[in-house]
């Protein structure tokens, strides 16, 4: 399982439902990294998506409490246990995490690695990613060269959890 994610300098991904800012090399990194495999975001993630509609070329699973919500061409779990059974059934696809912060939370664990886009500036925000940085069991396998967008710097990295290596 993987995840990914990009992060301003706080490691802070949002504010107030929205993203913090929206680079279009990263959504070409996000594409092309989860085209053709399963994404696992939570209910505001999900109809956060362009046009509120699944990915496409995904499959699509929404993390919800609420039993009786839908998402059109969506798989809807209501808990983690649910939610790790339906991921085990596409172990043959590679499984990206997408967030928000609580489904962040609950399944970095699983993760074995985690792709961050980190972006150099600091936003306004309420809700964050954990500071892979700081956590002994991830370190960084890669880094991209250093780009700018608006005159704002960001990279991409692949963090890998030690403790899951093979």
């Amino acid at each position: 399982m993987n995840g990914i994610v990009c992060v301003d300098r706080n490691w802070a991904i949002g504010n107030q439902n929205e993203l913090l800012i929206h680079i279009p090399a990263d959504k070409h990194f996000f594409r092309g990294l989860t085209t053709g495999g399963v994404v696992l975001g939570g209910r505001k993630t999900m109809e956060g998506l362009p046009n509120g509609a699944v990915l496409p070329d995904r499959i699509n699973i929404v993390l919800t409490r609420q039993l009786d919500y839908q998402f059109e061409d969506a798989l809807v779990v209501h808990s983690r246990a649910e939610a790790l059974d339906v991921l085990r059934t596409y172990e043959h696809r590679p499984v990206f995490i997408i967030g928000g912060g609580v489904v962040y939370q609950t399944f970095l664990r699983y993760c074995d690695q985690v792709y961050v886009t980190k972006v150099g500036k600091s936003f306004e925000a309420d809700t964050f990613f954990p500071n892979l940085d700081q956590k002994q069991e991830w370190e960084i396998t890669w880094k991209s060269e250093e780009q700018s967008y608006q005159g704002i710097p960001f990279a991409f990295y692949r963090y890998c959890n030690r403790n899951k290596k093979k």
